[in-house]
């Protein structure tokens, strides 16, 4: 079981993310966004708890630019939902856990036990 948040880059983010077989949540980042910092135990928290079922990653837009202008992100944190290699949903600033597991269940599947 996963229990951490992995960090993706520009050069493998089409292998774990795009080629992911489960839903796959980004949040594009950056170090110096104090939103973003904020973000980090809630993103553990449901890495932890969603096992198998999600896949969640970061993605830092200063270090990874190629990536972060394909999906045209402008704002950290950004999150974007990733369902058979495709993005699905965008979501853009800090949210508490239980409204961020909400907004994946309308896309990637049923997470009632994230609440």
């Amino acid at each position: 079981m996963v229990t951490d948040v992995a960090d993706v880059t520009d050069v493998n983010f089409a292998e774990q993310v795009i080629g992911a077989d489960v839903p796959v949540l980004v949040e594009f980042t950056a170090d110096w966004c104090p939103p973003c910092r904020q973000m980090k135990p809630v993103l553990k928290a449901l890495a932890a708890e969603a096992g198998d079922r999600l896949k969640v990653v970061r993605l830092d837009v200063d270090s990874n630019p190629l990536t972060t202008n394909a999906y045209q992100v402008r704002s950290m944190p950004t999150f974007l939902v990733f369902r058979g290699g495709e993005p699905v949903k965008a979501m853009v600033g800090a949210r508490p856990k239980r409204r961020l597991v909400a907004e994946l269940e309308e896309v990637a599947g049923e997470f009632s036990s994230l609440h």
